[in-house]
């Protein structure tokens, strides 16, 4: 809340304010007599006799301060008050200890994220379309709330509109009908609309090897022009791929940068099964490559430690399928599984 004096008169000060104030503090003033308020909230652009002092008679209407701005609070010395009273032949107010004045001016808010939604909307009309959530604005200087008269309840609208959408510039004025204090001076706003498109981002940020589930995408309005062929779009798209390095929280993820899960990491112990015809068995082994679901990567035999390329079928799984029993007669210290 902004507190200021209101500094300016709008008649000819009468008596000294300490004569008056002299006059006024000697408990004269009944009930029914004037009495000076403490607070008070006005409407209009003037503040009046009757505003600041109770029982004031004829003079009430008399305008004798200009109000605060719209939404603001100002303060007014008693002194000044009582000043401006006996001008008008106004004695004897009570002031009830009441030093200064405080005077709000009444006002209706409108939200700057309303101002922009106007606007959005308008330029999505002009663009063929009436998604406002579709365009995106950029505005040359920071838009604030807009204070207007308190009795005005008509809508705020656009009453001009220029828009190049080759370019995406914007000027636009905004106005609402009965309000004087646009009347004299409409909104007015330039800036840059982008029409914009859904994308599915990234809630958390991702280490490289993640897997992406549901639960870690948000899908978000992005800028048209910053959405290229490679990026992924939908949210069925991403779940179940692991990302190839580490991707930042709210970052659009490029079809490059996924990879299937890799179910086997070099290193890692893994289970080795070896088919020939007529035979199965399953040894220890090492890998010495990752690789997903598929892929066929290099593991060893920890007993024989002889190497051979195996296709990944699961987590920490590598079978290698063969003509000839070759290669498992080597291992024959393991289980065998004959198949009938």
């Amino acid at each position: 809340m902004i507190r200021y004096a209101l500094a300016i008169l709008l008649i000819t000060s009468g008596p000294a304010c300490a004569q008056a104030l002299d006059a006024d503090t000697t408990g004269a003033g009944g009930a029914g007599g004037p009495q000076l308020r403490s607070s008070v909230t006005v409407i209009d652009d003037v503040v009046r006799i009757g505003d600041l002092i109770t029982n004031a008679g004829d003079q009430s209407d008399v305008a004798i301060f200009r109000a605060p701005d719209l939404g603001t609070t100002g303060s007014v010395p008693a002194a000044r008050v009582i000043d401006a009273a006996r001008a008008h032949h106004i004695l004897g107010v009570a002031l009830h200890g009441v030093s200064d004045v405080v005077v709000t001016r009444a006002s209706r808010s409108i939200a700057a994220d309303a101002i922009e939604a106007q606007i959005a909307q308008a330029i999505a009309h002009r663009q063929g379309h009436d998604d406002a959530e579709r365009v995106a604005l950029t505005f040359d200087r920071d838009v604030s709330a807009l204070q207007i008269e308190a009795d005005t309840k008509a809508a705020l609208r656009v009453t001009r509109l220029s828009y190049d959408s080759r370019s995406g510039r914007f000027d636009v004025l905004l106005d609402v009908p009965g309000s004087r204090i646009l009347h004299r001076t409409p909104l007015r706003l330039t800036g840059q609309a982008a029409e914009t498109i859904a994308v599915a981002t990234l809630a958390r940020p991702l280490a490289r090897g993640d897997v992406i589930h549901a639960s870690d995408i948000v899908v978000q309005r992005r800028p048209k022009y910053e959405v290229n062929a490679n990026v992924v779009t939908g949210t069925k798209d991403l779940v179940g791929f692991a990302v190839r390095n580490a991707i930042p929280a709210g970052q659009m993820v490029q079809r490059a940068a996924l990879m299937r899960p890799e179910l086997v990491q070099r290193s890692q112990t893994v289970t080795i099964i070896f088919e020939v015809p007529g035979l199965t068995l399953t040894v220890r082994g090492k890998a010495l490559e990752s690789g997903a679901e598929g892929d066929l990567v290099l593991v060893q035999n920890v007993q024989s430690q002889r190497s051979v390329r195996g296709t990944v079928v699961g987590p920490g799984t590598v079978a290698v399928i063969g003509n000839r029993p070759h290669f498992a007669a080597n291992t024959l210290t393991q289980t065998a599984v004959r198949d009938e």
